[in-house]
């Protein structure tokens, strides 16, 4: 059969995942013979071989690559140089510039976490096993390609040992850069303390059994861990973490004590065995029994599974130490901070809350908090998009040379470079309130320019004059772009979904400023890569108190008392409703009289928040959410308890029906049909589920009559308020049933952790 030759080309995360020596092993199943070589930002493979055998080889790399890989494209090309010398051979990486794939951080494998509790095995109990398929990537990389002499493990020299593991490529080690043992590699130790190694984690467990509380270093950053079954315990880390009621993350043993404690679909459960190891939430089991301070009046629960060495030993080490099934493990970081990913960070914000600092002399290069995700239709719902899954790109159609940087936003802060089709969202950052979160995302831009080889032509950021992030992105020197928040939004599901034509978008959110200098937050846009047009909003109202409204959903309920109401029936309607101090209601009712401290406001967020009052449920908030969240757990709890709720639909549908042909801009009226019920008496979790479903028709009436009019068939769901399913749900299914296309997010956070995709979208665009 007739020679061929040809040149593969391997886009995506075929760096670290073993998939040269996998290349090299069907090369040698298929009589292939040639080279593969790591070009940074693929893999080039330069076959011969009979034209059937080159086409079996092609056909294997691309449908069974190794598990951890990524294949983003390929190519496969005739080739005039001829490589048909016997054998196949991996030949040394080379450096080049250009669009890069930079591996995620891999959770530990089953076959190193068994061997790490193999006490035949030479790697027994050592705290940082791995192997090809599995270890930290993107957080201990300096540059590309990924080789051992650009990470952090440069500095552990391997022993004879691992060296000829790593040159064998019939081992599981073959070509994994960081691998060591206990000869050779990093080693755990108590800081301020003399234990070390196996002895160190015994001394953080007998810590965590005592009701004490560890801060821990894992693969991006440090964690605050106690015994989530030692209510003590729990209490004592909310109190000195303040963290009043905001849901802490817990790490469970095994899959085992998941379906303990939580109600686990199979795609759930998948996600959570996968090889990012995500947290994941889920549903309180009735026959869960942590403690409810864990996550107070939530019925939904963070869970992750063990994805370091260290993890496993923390509960499964044979040292005579109690164990327990399920540790909380909540980031190391000051509320809104950046994690700390270093002994002297951990030591300086740390040392008030943590009894005990476990860490290891592996040097974590750039920061990466937990991912956090829901699960929707079966389908991930990224909350918050990190280690795992960071920095694999979004990769957009179309021909693009641009550079760009966009810095995100100010709350759950994360920045984009764009490279041609190929947009880099980086990990969580976190709230850039202060100087430390704001050195921390200058710092993890430099890193990420610095691994990507790229120095950006234009940077993006928003247009609110006040934010931290737009003034850092004004001191990095260079032409700056500014993009409208909601409208960032509304690009960011485009970029995502790789839809680059018009939609009409809803961005629903707490906070962003709008053009005409006011708050918007609940607006409907007719929105495409090149600008956008305000079609509507939901009604006007005044927040009394400005970013003070956001923390008590009281003002906003007092606000709209006051405007939709006589002087008379706003009073009686606070005493009866009791949501706040007749004092604090007169305080809001002068400040708006007067106009002081009160702005004018669209938020879709803010309106669950004056709702929640109104019913009772949420007045005041601790966290970001904690009033639409607990609102949204009243409505499906209602919910689960109703049998048919045909009721409810027709009650919705004959009161929004009464709205006229824009619906969207009586949100007065549904808040005064939701204060009339509840007078009357009617049961809190049952107006909280008529609110999301009626606020949804709204929604999606008002979209359809914008898609009619634009002759537009796809709408475009974004924003915090999209976090809620129950809301997102009810949307999604009305404009379904209308027969218009929808674009959600799956792996990008609706929330303004995903606005920098959106602004490096419009910069590529536009530059």
């Amino acid at each position: 059969m007739r020679k061929v030759c040809k040149r593969i080309r391997i886009y995506g995360i075929v760096q670290g995942v073993g998939f040269r020596p996998f290349v090299k092993r069907e090369a040698d199943r298929f009589n292939i013979t040639g080279t593969v070589q790591n070009k940074g930002s693929y893999v080039e493979i330069m076959a011969s071989g009979s034209s059937e055998d080159i086409r079996k080889f092609y056909d294997a790399l691309i449908t069974e690559p190794p598990e951890r890989a990524v294949i983003l494209r390929s190519e496969n090309k005739d080739s005039e140089k001829d490589v048909t010398k016997e054998g196949f051979f991996i030949t040394e990486s080379v450096h080049r510039k250009g669009e890069k794939y930079i591996p995620p951080d891999i959770a530990i494998c089953d076959k190193c976490a068994e061997e790490l509790f193999d006490p035949g095995n030479r790697r027994y109990l050592h705290p940082f096993i791995n192997c090809t398929q599995c270890g930290p990537r993107f957080t201990i990389l300096k540059n590309l390609p990924y080789d051992r002499e650009r990470t952090s493990m440069a500095g552990f020299p391997m022993c004879r040992h691992c060296a000829e593991e790593y040159s064998d490529r019939e081992s599981r080690r073959f070509d994994a850069q960081p691998v060591c043992c206990r000869d050779c590699g990093p080693e755990v130790y108590i800081i301020r303390g003399k234990s070390k190694g196996t002895e160190a984690i015994t001394e953080a467990r007998k810590c965590i059994a005592e009701g004490g509380i560890i801060a821990v270093k894992g693969i991006g950053g440090f964690h605050l861990c106690c015994d989530a079954r030692n209510g003590a315990a729990v209490d004592l880390l909310r109190k000195r973490k303040n963290r009043p009621v905001k849901p802490f993350a817990v790490m469970m043993k095994d899959m085992k004590t998941v379906l303990s404690e939580c109600e686990c679909s199979k795609e759930a459960e998948k996600i959570l065995k996968g090889y990012q190891k995500p947290i994941v939430l889920l549903e309180r089991s009735a026959k869960g029994t942590l403690p409810e301070a864990i996550a107070p009046g939530n019925p939904r629960l963070g869970i992750m599974l063990p994805y370091t060495p260290v993890h496993l030993m923390l509960f499964n080490m044979e040292d005579g130490v109690k164990n327990t099934d399920a540790l909380i493990m909540t980031s190391g970081n000051i509320s809104g901070d950046p994690i700390c990913m270093n002994d002297d960070e951990a030591v300086r914000e740390l040392t008030d809350i943590a009894d005990l600092f476990l860490s290891n002399d592996r040097e974590i290069l750039t920061r990466a908090d937990d991912t956090v995700m829901d699960i929707y239709n079966g389908r991930p719902y990224m909350i918050r998009r990190s280690r795992g899954y960071v920095p694999l790109p979004i990769v957009i159609s179309g021909e693009n040379e641009e550079t760009v940087l966009a810095v995100g936003g100010e709350l759950k802060n994360s920045f984009c470079i764009g490279i041609g089709g190929n947009l880099y969202l980086s990990a969580y950052i976190g709230d850039l309130t202060d100087k430390r979160s704001v050195d921390a995302l200058k710092m993890s831009v430099n890193r990420m320019e610095d691994l990507l080889e790229t120095v950006p032509d234009k940077i993006i950021c928003d247009m609110h004059p006040g934010y931290n992030s737009a003034v850092a992105a004004s001191e990095m020197g260079k032409d700056l772009m500014k993009v409208q928040h909601h409208y960032a939004h509304i690009l960011s599901v485009m970029a995502e979904n790789d839809y680059l034509k018009p939609v009409i978008g809803a961005a629903f959110d707490g906070t962003g400023y709008g053009n005409d200098g006011t708050i918007w937050g609940g607006e409907i846009l007719k929105a495409d890569t090149k600008g956008f047009t305000r079609l509507s909003s939901i009604r006007p109202f005044k927040q009394p108190g400005g970013d003070a409204g956001a923390k008590e959903g009281w003002r906003i309920a007092v606000a709209m008392l006051h405007e939709f109401y006589s002087e008379k029936d706003e009073k009686r309607i606070e005493e009866e409703l009791g949501f706040c101090a007749m004092a604090e209601a007169e305080a809001v009712d002068k400040m708006i009289d007067t106009d002081i401290g009160v702005v004018m406001s669209t938020s879709a967020g803010r309106l669950f928040d004056g709702i929640s009052a109104v019913l009772g449920i949420c007045n005041r908030s601790t966290f970001e959410g904690e009033a639409s969240m607990a609102m949204q757990a009243a409505a499906e709890s209602y919910a689960k308890e109703v049998a048919d709720t045909i009721e409810i639909e027709k009650e919705v549908g004959e009161t929004v029906s009464g709205f006229g042909p824009s619906p969207l801009s009586c949100t007065d009226r549904l808040f005064q049909y939701i204060v009339k019920r509840r007078l009357e008496g009617e049961d809190s979790g049952r107006l909280a589920l008529i609110f999301h479903k009626a606020f949804a028709l709204m929604t999606a009436m008002e979209i359809r009559k914008r898609c009619r009019s634009s002759k537009i068939k796809t709408a475009a769901l974004s924003g915090g308020c999209f976090q809620n399913l129950l809301f997102l749900s009810e949307v999604q299914k009305k404009l379904e049933e209308y027969g218009i296309d929808v674009l959600i997010h799956s792996l990008v956070p609706p929330n303004d952790g995903g606005i920098a995709l959106g602004q490096c979208l419009y910069g590529l665009m536009n530059i």
